[in-house]
């Protein structure tokens, strides 16, 4: 039989795009907040992860042997609270059943002042995100058998991004949008973070990993490629709206969060391509 899996945060940007991956594997059951993304007919579960109880009690129920924890963005409104109150119980839920933990951290963790970043670099946060994402790797990491992904910006060339999405909408509202060439980071490929998750499952590697695009590329580089792609980077450059500044991002913005992904290739069979070379595979396909 397929092993049991439980996917944290199903309903996330990533999550979205795991769930078909997964399904094709294991024995599924994915949870969401407050919107299920019914993207397959498998178990789903409306699950807050801030109470330890109903996390225990479904991991009892379905037994898995391998947790993805995704959930726990920036966006979340309790954002603290969710992601290390939620790294607590699911860690305890993994323990009680025994079962292998990936868990997705972030690259902004970091002060961005020495990149590119190895596994072995401590956090640095400058900002409450970075905190959080910090904590939450502190509490996973007392837990044998984890992984931590840490990972940058996720882009898919087949469903916007939040970031390109939110770009998208202030530009047709009419609103700034303002791209910096100051903050670098290594765009990864939705389908690569997907399937390194579900490959790190079958592993016997415990520790932080980094995975992320192969390409370092600052936001304004990042954000025209991808509103070229969805064929708005014309109109966006000749807009009043966009505009591009050099070296003047805030402060309490990491500048410089590449992350040294060798590890990753050495140690994964999974390719971890730059952006330029999805977008360029995607047009000759």
């Amino acid at each position: 039989m397929p092993k049991r899996i439980l996917i944290t945060g199903g309903s996330s940007y990533l999550g979205r795009h795991l769930l078909p991956l997964a399904h094709d594997q294991y024995q599924l059951l994915y949870t969401y907040y407050s919107h299920d993304p019914a993207v397959l007919p498998v178990h789903a579960q409306q699950l807050d992860l801030r109470h330890p109880q109903a996390v225990n009690q479904l991991a009892a129920r379905w037994q898995p042997q391998a947790i993805i924890h995704l959930a726990g963005s920036d966006r979340s409104e309790d954002m603290t609270a969710v992601i290390c109150r939620g790294a607590e119980n699911v860690v305890q839920a993994a323990q009680a059943v025994n079962a292998r933990l990936i868990h997705l951290s972030t690259d902004v963790l970091f002060n961005g002042r020495h990149g590119p970043y190895p596994e072995s670099e401590p956090p640095s946060p400058i900002h409450a995100y970075g905190e959080a994402k910090a904590a939450a790797e502190s509490i996973v990491a007392a837990y044998a058998n984890h992984v931590i992904v840490r990972t940058s910006l996720i882009y898919s060339l087949t469903a916007m991004d939040y970031g390109t999405q939110w770009m998208v909408d202030a530009l047709q509202a009419g609103k700034p949008v303002t791209l910096f060439d100051d903050q670098f980071r290594n765009p990864v490929w939705v389908e690569t973070l997907a399937r390194a998750c579900l490959e790190l499952v079958e592993l016997d590697f415990q520790g932080i990993l980094h995975v992320a695009g192969s390409q370092a590329l600052n936001r304004a580089e990042f954000g025209l490629r991808m509103l070229d792609w969805w064929n708005i980077g014309e109109r966006a450059t000749g807009s009043a709206q966009l505009t591009l500044s050099t070296g003047s991002s805030p402060a309490t913005w990491p500048k410089d969060c590449r992350l040294d992904i060798s590890l990753a290739k050495r140690l994964l069979s999974t390719p971890m391509p730059g952006v330029d070379a999805v977008i360029a595979a995607h047009r000759s396909s």
